[in-house]
């Protein structure tokens, strides 16, 4: 096998550990290609390698250690509530059935409340299924510690951790009428579709205006949710096209130009959405096409929605235009 098709072979599971590590794209394509820089330059001086796959999964999850550590002060003074960086691919069938729900932003959400070294014990055990002795290896610990640490952080995932009691089809539907509720404006239709404590999270990065912290409850989600609807139909609406979203029901968002605004995430359980992930950070949004800026395009809405209404035949008339939602999907 040449080199560039070892790579090849090895970046998915190198990245894929990372991201979950990270919950940031950009963040884990640096640590991965930092590793197999590594790779390269020690199979350039000869060093023999027995196992590559495990090589290459002990730098990753060393580097996203030490990654994390310096990310967790960054994130202490983050501007409004921090949210992963979002993914839009459909997992392949095999990925599906390897790591199941790993990829949700809820969990990824949930793993930040683990240690560096708890999450990466927990995630190649329970998620990337590493024999205990190669992840004590890993992280540099022995088994007992390394049993230890992935104990603990089961026991804290399996108290939070959402369950998904619907097929994918299913959810997909569901996602479908919530969106098209969203962009309509319906309010009893959203409320239908919410579940009665859901929790609506919100990620501006103080770069575009969000929600300063989660909203819960099924009304105030709902009236959150169609407030912004007539500044940004004024603005010209905005288009939702059904997407997967780590793996879960989602909807990416998009402009009259067809920029990227903001990349939306449902959990979805029971019938009724149970949570609502709002990424609207143009940076976490740098690794899609053409990204747009959502707060540009509220203010634009607003400064024409406070504009005077025009009259036709005696009553008031005034275009909210349509966001489309659906379309394209």
């Amino acid at each position: 096998m040449s080199a560039n098709d070892l790579y090849d072979e090895l970046r998915p599971r190198a990245f894929a550990i990372a991201y979950r590590m990270l919950g940031s794209v950009s963040e884990a394509e640096d640590v991965v290609q930092e590793a197999l820089l590594r790779l390269h330059q020690t199979l350039e001086r000869g060093e023999r390698i027995l196992s590559p796959r495990a090589y290459i999964a002990t730098l990753v999850t060393r580097l996203a250690i030490d990654q994390l550590r310096s990310a967790r002060a960054r994130r202490e003074q983050y501007v409004g509530e921090w949210l992963p960086e979002p993914l839009a691919l459909e997992p392949s069938p095999a990925d599906q059935a390897e790591t199941g729900d790993s990829l949700s932003l809820a969990f990824l959400v949930l793993l930040e409340s683990l240690s560096p070294r708890q999450r990466a014990a927990f995630l190649l055990r329970e998620v990337f299924q590493y024999p205990y002795g190669e992840v004590a290896e890993i992280i540099g610990s022995d088994v007992d510690g390394t049993r230890h640490l992935v104990a603990r952080a089961r026991r804290h995932v399996q108290e939070h951790r959402p369950r998904y009691h619907a097929s994918r089809g299913q959810r997909r539907q569901l996602a479908q009428r919530f969106f098209a509720a969203v962009e309509q404006g319906d309010l009893r239709a959203l409320e239908e579709l919410l579940a009665r404590d859901v929790a609506l999270h919100g990620d501006g990065g103080g770069k575009v205006p969000a929600l300063g912290r989660p909203v819960n409850g099924r009304r105030r989600v709902a009236h959150v949710l169609t407030a912004v609807r007539p500044a940004l139909a004024h603005a010209g609406g905005v288009r939702f096209r059904i997407a997967e979203v780590n793996g879960q029901p989602g909807a990416l968002v998009f402009d009259t130009r067809d920029l990227l605004v903001a990349v939306v995430g449902l959990e979805i359980a029971d019938g009724r959405v149970q949570t609502i992930h709002s990424i609207v950070n143009p940076d976490k949004l740098q690794h899609f096409d053409r990204v747009g800026d959502l707060g540009a395009l509220v203010r634009t809405g607003r400064r024409g929605a406070d504009a005077p209404v025009r009259r036709e035949g005696g009553a008031a008339v005034r275009d909210w235009g349509s966001g489309g939602a659906g379309r394209g999907c």
